[in-house]
């Protein structure tokens, strides 16, 4: 029995020893995630708005019922799907078209790939005054001097120069995310890439198989992970996003989606409550939309493999 419990003691130490180190990072990252969004869960459950501060009162679940009727948020909702499903799915097509191209080997292919990454290391905030100024602005954007040039070219000596930004809000925010975005998933797609058997690619091509066909039956599958990865990491990142939004349009024109509202409801109408509650609500929707986009995209390519 003694001889049991030394051991078990001694058992207990090792592991106190190892997992102690991660203790403080274990707190920190309690503090910094949990006791906010604790904090915000109390909020929520008061009609406080800080213009009125000795007026707060606990209304329950009052808030929640509110957020949930609300038309704003609606349609901010709709606005934040379209948006998060645009963007996810182009800057996967062209990031898996750029990851292919950079998979070959050619000269300057280092060069390229730094280029490439570029916009996806550019400060948020920075890269969509960029976008608002240097491309869609209709006095000196460069979108307008490309339109011009090409309406000169056919003949066109003064064309009519669109507004980008009022003409099509939501596809001006869409190009600016795609842009910093794609990067990112050509990043996941070429490391996946990169990491396919080579082996099962020689003996492919030897049993007669075409670029498709190994593109279709062994690339596609073995992506399958970082696909997945991709797509769940860009859905949340891009349904928190709020610069784009924020600097290109200032939620106007349609194109206020969740963040923006919040924002709208906790710092210009002063509702804390509400917006804490809306809040909440959005946490909770994101983590079901993915987990059950993840399924989907599961399912779909255990299908896939299936019928190969």
């Amino acid at each position: 029995m003694r001889g049991a419990r030394r051991r078990t003691g001694g058992w207990n130490a090792r592991n106190w020893a190892t997992r102690a180190p991660l203790l403080p990072a274990l707190v920190f990252l309690i503090a910094v995630t949990q006791l906010p969004f604790a904090a915000t869960l109390v909020i929520s459950l008061f009609d406080w708005n800080s213009l009125a501060p000795n007026a707060r009162s606990f209304t329950g679940l009052s808030n929640y019922a509110t957020v949930a009727t609300d038309p704003a948020l609606r349609d901010s909702v709709l606005t934040t799907a379209v948006l998060t499903a645009t963007v996810v799915i182009v800057s996967v097509v062209l990031g898996l078209l750029l990851a292919l191209l950079l998979d070959r080997t050619f000269r300057g292919r280092g060069l390229v790939r730094t280029l490439l990454i570029t916009p996806f290391l550019i400060v948020p905030v920075s890269a969509a005054l960029l976008w608002k100024h240097a491309l869609y602005n209709p006095e000196y954007g460069l979108l307008n001097g490309v339109w011009a040039w090409l309406a000169g070219l056919f003949g066109d000596a003064s064309p009519a120069q669109p507004d980008w930004i009022s003409d099509m809000p939501l596809v001006a925010v869409e190009a600016a995310l795609v842009w910093q975005w794609t990067p990112f998933m050509m990043l996941i797609l070429l490391a996946g890439l990169q990491s396919r058997p080579g082996d099962q690619i020689e003996a492919a091509r030897l049993d007669g198989a075409d670029n498709w066909q190994i593109f279709r039956y062994l690339t596609v599958p073995h992506l399958r992970r970082y696909l997945e990865l991709g797509v769940l990491l860009g859905s949340v990142h891009i349904v928190q996003n709020f610069d784009a939004v924020f600097t290109i349009t200032s939620g106007g024109l349609g194109t206020a989606n969740l963040p923006y509202t919040i924002y709208q409801t906790f710092y210009q109408a002063h509702e804390y409550g509400l917006a804490s509650a809306a809040g909440v609500l959005v946490v909770i929707g994101t983590i079901v939309i993915a987990t059950f986009a993840l399924r989907v995209v599961s399912s779909l390519f255990r299908e896939e493999v299936s019928r190969a």
